[in-house]
């Protein structure tokens, strides 16, 4: 019974949806496992292999016994003076609870008393017999399939039992074979209608023989393979497509496109992999690369080829599920397939261009936007009203007039043709539409760059006027959608809120120094054509203005919180830098935040931390404003006088590294300070009972933390 062996179970289905085969195939693996180790029938050095194909999910684990070992258990029934009556005898209470545990009144006698506490208690010690296999793989099976991550699940009527056609099932897709197999020996279980069983089924059209017979458990992978023509692990097929894609491109010189994700889908939807060369005609290279690309990508799931220059030739590699003598007849009927997807981009290309982009630009009137922000049309008008601003403040007029340009023509490309075929290509084909009506080439790459950056870790636009759009553009739908009460909550963020405030500060932060972040949120709260829904920004403020205004800077200081901790700063340094209204001058941010971090590690940065809280809530009792001003002539304790004349060699010192940008030198010029405001609070009472001293001492305070706190609030760093 201690003989252990590995374990094969697999269902086979019909076609899986496949960008999520990947995930489905780990779950069911991952899942199985965890179970059988919980159980007892496998251990945690017991190996799993997930296999995932379009048609299988199935996992391999090592070292799984036949049955668990049993197992020792003390269950805790009761106080010994509550379970036993004073001749000894077990009482009513007592009895209940060993029935309920399974034994008869003779057990009694074979409990165990020991301390619990500071009473005794009574113990009940029995021997669990471990599960066996075949009820342990049931319950693991049926919990691997109950938790795998499907968003949707399918019914169908089973086709065997005593009545064919009446019985439902739901699952991800109708499954029609249960293969377990421990050793060589199958273990009975049964699932979705299935009993297991040790045959499977191979490629559809050229496995050698069907039904495939697993002879062993650890046969599995390579009888697949050999007899059923099919590669069942999903990263052993993936491999197998890179190696394949990158020799066929390097025969003819070229590099296969880089995509993770399209690899990805496309081992998801083939067993046996065969990479072949397709090619279209030249001509439609005139169109751009990006819809070519696309078109390919999306529809075909083609592999474009680049020249050794990075850009798109008229060849492909497609990646066929059979592998014919002659493929002649599967390469041409890709390159009929795929002609005209590309003849329809030349037309739609070729269509667009008879219209200027500034002459669609009316059409935006007609397109709604949101039901309670109106349409694109006077969204545009917004987006520019905040763009001319932005750009004004931070490079003048010229610079205004183009962000105005681009704002205005950003959103035309929605109402062309390409655009409409392929929602992912706006702002890119604004770019190309805007260069082909003689627009200058900084406005036109502001265009497709104002929806930057679209993603974590995307580029941001690449120049000025780029970054003034994308600012203008974000800060609008931050401000009218949190002016309509549509915040993210939770999980849910359908306008994709959280990465517009990460933009806006990564702009800020990366590109637009001369900005804070308060007077761009009033720059776009004060714009022009804001609809009645929202609740605007007057000059004049009220109260749930000012509710707007908080709720959106609170949100985005959240959000960059949480890019700090990502980036390794700890809750102490992001409450330092983040303190008061520091936060708004994002341009700031990095230089900072690697002072604080630097600091902290001084050995002197705990102490001073200390003593600025201490400090910080001596000054909050006095009442009114203390002045940063002390009297020499006051100073009657060497240790105040010490920290006076310690202030005054440290302090310019500070100042002057804090005044030219680096914050570094000037917080650990700060370190110097440590003894002698040690000594002061040691040996200084600051609440003297002479009104002259008290003052003259909350003065040498308020100096000293002010001098502590220009570069973050040091006292968030105490713990």
């Amino acid at each position: 019974m201690s003989d252990t062996k590995n374990l094969l179970v697999e269902l086979f289905v019909e076609e899986l949806p496949p960008k999520a085969l990947k995930k489905l195939g780990e779950s069911f693996a991952h899942t199985l496992a965890e179970s059988l180790k919980a159980q007892g029938l496998a251990t945690e050095h017991s190996a799993t292999t997930p296999f995932a194909s379009p048609r299988r999910l199935a996992a391999h684990i090592s070292a799984v016994l036949p049955a668990a070992p049993d197992k020792a258990v003390s269950h805790k029934l009761m106080p010994v003076a509550v379970g036993l009556a004073p001749d000894g005898q077990p009482t009513p209470a007592l009895l209940k609870k060993l029935a309920s545990l399974g034994a008869d009144a003779s057990a009694a006698a074979r409990l165990e008393r020991r301390m619990d506490g500071k009473a005794e208690a009574l113990f009940f010690d029995s021997v669990v017999p471990g599960a066996m296999l075949a009820a342990g793989l049931q319950k693991a099976l049926l919990e691997a399939i109950a938790k795998l991550p499907i968003p949707k699940l399918m019914s169908y009527q089973l086709e065997t039992g005593e009545l064919p056609g009446w019985t439902s099932v739901q699952f991800v897709r109708p499954a029609h074979g249960l293969v377990a197999l421990h050793g060589a020996d199958v273990v009975p279980v049964a699932a979705l209608g299935l009993e297991s069983r040790r045959e499977t089924h191979g490629h559809r059209f050229e496995a050698q023989m069907d039904p495939v017979v697993l002879q062993h458990a650890d046969h599995y992978a390579q009888q697949l393979q050999d007899q059923g023509a099919v590669i069942a692990s999903f990263a052993a097929r993936h491999g197998e497509i890179a190696r394949q894609l990158q020799a066929a491109a390097s025969k003819e010189g070229l590099t296969p496109i880089d995509d993770p994700d399209l690899l990805n889908e496309v081992t998801a939807l083939v067993e046996r992999p065969n990479v072949l060369l397709g090619q279209f005609e030249q001509s439609f290279l005139a169109v751009p690369p990006e819809c070519l690309i696309l078109t390919m990508k999306a529809n075909q799931k083609y592999f474009p080829l680049l020249d050794a220059a990075g850009r798109l030739t008229n060849k492909f590699l497609i990646v066929s599920n059979i592998s014919p003598d002659d493929a002649s007849a599967v390469i041409g009927g890709n390159e009929r397939v795929v002609r005209p997807r590309l003849a329809d981009a030349k037309f739609f290309f070729d269509q667009d261009r008879r219209k200027k982009l500034e002459d669609r630009v009316a059409g935006l009137a007609k397109v709604v936007y949101h039901g309670k922000l109106g349409t694109q049309g006077e969204r545009v008008e917004r987006v520019r009203a905040i763009a001319k601003v932005i750009g004004q403040q931070l490079g003048g007029e010229a610079l205004a007039v183009k962000a105005d340009q681009a704002a205005m023509l950003a959103k035309a490309d929605l109402l062309t043709d390409m655009v409409g075929e392929f929602p992912e290509l706006q702002g890119t084909m604004g770019r190309y539409y805007a260069l082909h009506d003689g627009i200058s080439e900084d406005i036109a790459y502001a265009i497709e760059d104002h929806y930057r950056p679209r993603f974590a870790g995307d580029g941001l636009p690449r120049n000025e006027v780029g970054v003034v759009v994308a600012l203008a553009d974000k800060l609008e739908t931050l401000v009218g959608l949190f002016g309509i009460g549509q915040l993210p909550t939770g999980d849910k963020d359908p306008f994709a809120l959280r990465r517009h405030a990460l933009g806006v500060i990564r702009m800020l932060t990366e590109q637009m120094s001369g900005l804070t972040l308060d007077s761009a949120i009033d720059r776009a709260m004060t714009a022009p054509s804001w609809p009645v829904a929202v609740r605007r920004f007057p000059e004049a403020g009220d109260g749930s203005a000012t509710s707007l205004r908080g709720q959106l800077l609170q949100f985005l200081k959240d959000r960059l919180a949480a890019a700090l901790r990502d980036q390794g700063s700890s809750a102490q340094e992001i409450e330092a830098v983040l303190a008061d209204d520091r936060f708004w001058r994002l341009g700031e941010m990095p230089k900072r935040v690697a002072a604080v971090h630097a600091f902290a590690a001084l050995p002197e940065a705990p102490a001073l931390a200390a003593a600025n809280k201490r400090v910080g809530n001596i000054l909050k009792k006095v009442d009114g404003a203390v002045e940063a001003k002390v009297d020499a002539t006051l100073l009657k304790e060497p240790a105040e006088a010490a920290l006076a004349q310690a202030l005054a060699m440290v302090k310019p010192l500070a100042d002057a590294a804090f005044e030219r940008g680096d914050y570094s030198a000037s917080l650990q010029a700060l370190a110097a300070l440590k003894a002698p405001v040690d000594a002061f609070f040691d040996g200084v009472m600051v609440n003297a009972d002479d009104p002259a001293l008290r003052a003259n001492r909350l003065g040498l305070l308020a100096t000293l933390h002010a001098a502590m706190n220009r570069v973050a609030d040091l006292s968030r760093l105490a713990t």
